[in-house]
């Protein structure tokens, strides 16, 4: 038999059983709508995108030495189909796994999940402290500024966008736009209303 095809449900409720972090969660929640928009923009399957985005840090707060490793063996325990749990594995490829993204969706995950960090950081400095109101400029501008945001991984990004054949401001844009979506859960509505 075949494993079920997981539903948001699914993966929202196994997020919350391993992480409680607020800032963990707003991170997951973002990289889900990201995925979404990505996959609406390229006609694929949206809910496929956005379940894999919400579930890929599944881990990260319980077993962060062990990312992606402890993903795998808990979704492998919950029945997950292992094309699920390649495309989550090969966000942390040259990192944690070697597990190269080949799909559109594991290339997509693969490098938005360190731009949507970089998009959150430049939100946070704004005036409005919102993406709803924020261009790919304002991103590209502290994209330059190594010591902003030093935790995003910049290569990753640069690299990531390489293998989709996107444009740096496209990338950002698409991620703002897709971050839009749920600016109130994620905390970076700010002074604006959606």
């Amino acid at each position: 038999m075949s494993p079920k095809v997981p539903t948001r449900e699914d993966a929202y409720r196994l997020l919350t059983q391993y992480n409680q972090s607020d800032s963990l969660i707003k991170h997951a929640l973002a990289v889900e709508a990201v995925m979404r928009y990505f996959a609406r923009k390229r006609g694929e399957d949206q809910e496929k995108w956005g379940v894999i985005g919400l579930i890929h840090d599944l881990d990260y707060e319980q077993f962060p030495d062990q990312h992606c490793q402890k993903t795998e063996e808990i979704l492998r325990a919950n029945d997950w189909p292992e094309e699920y749990i390649r495309a989550v594995i090969s966000h942390g490829w040259g990192i944690c796994t070697d597990v190269e993204p080949r799909t559109d969706l594991e290339k997509v995950l693969y490098t938005i999940d360190e731009l949507t960090g970089l998009v959150v950081t430049s939100a946070l400095v704004r005036p409005s402290k919102s993406v709803l109101d924020m261009k790919a400029k304002s991103v590209k501008k502290k994209w330059k500024d190594k010591r902003f945001a030093a935790g995003v991984n910049r290569e990753i990004i640069a690299k990531g966008a390489e293998m989709l054949g996107i444009e740096l401001s496209e990338l950002m844009t698409d991620t703002i736009m897709g971050m839009r979506e749920v600016a109130a859960e994620i905390g970076l509505q700010g002074s604006l209303q959606s």
